[in-house]
């Protein structure tokens, strides 16, 4: 299936959400926060869509979503949140990223919420979507 890279300071979350995507047979790299996210998408086997949390230490993910837009744009970029001021910062992105999901969410959510960034089903599943 996909490649996805997962980027999340929050272990216990970051946990929950990659056993869930490999799960679904998608391979899942972690990293624990924006810079890690970076060393990553350094790696020579790309990758075909970044999840990463919006509030996280050092790079947060609006930081991570701009630099992956900026010199990775076909890369698809999943954004999560818990807070609702995030996500309105994340809104002004809606032409760089695919979706916004909010925490806390299902297993079934935030795959199926991967799985449409993916292009893998119908827009909407907790968010914007990239035009």
């Amino acid at each position: 299936m996909a490649r996805i890279l997962l980027a999340e300071d929050d272990e216990a979350v970051r946990r929950f959400v990659a056993r869930a995507l490999a799960h679904r047979g998608h391979e899942v790299r972690e990293a624990g926060d924006g810079f890690a996210a970076l060393d990553a998408l350094d790696e020579k086997t790309p990758f075909d869509l970044l999840i990463t949390d919006i509030v996280m230490p050092g790079m947060d993910g609006i930081e991570l979503a701009l630099r992956v837009a900026r010199d990775m744009p076909e890369l698809p970029v999943l954004l999560m949140t818990g807070y609702s001021a995030e996500r309105q910062r994340a809104h002004n992105l809606d032409e760089l990223i695919c979706s916004v999901i909010t925490k806390p969410f299902t297993l079934s959510a935030i795959c199926e919420a991967a799985e449409n960034s993916l292009g893998g089903g119908a827009a909407g599943a907790g968010g914007s979507t990239r035009g």
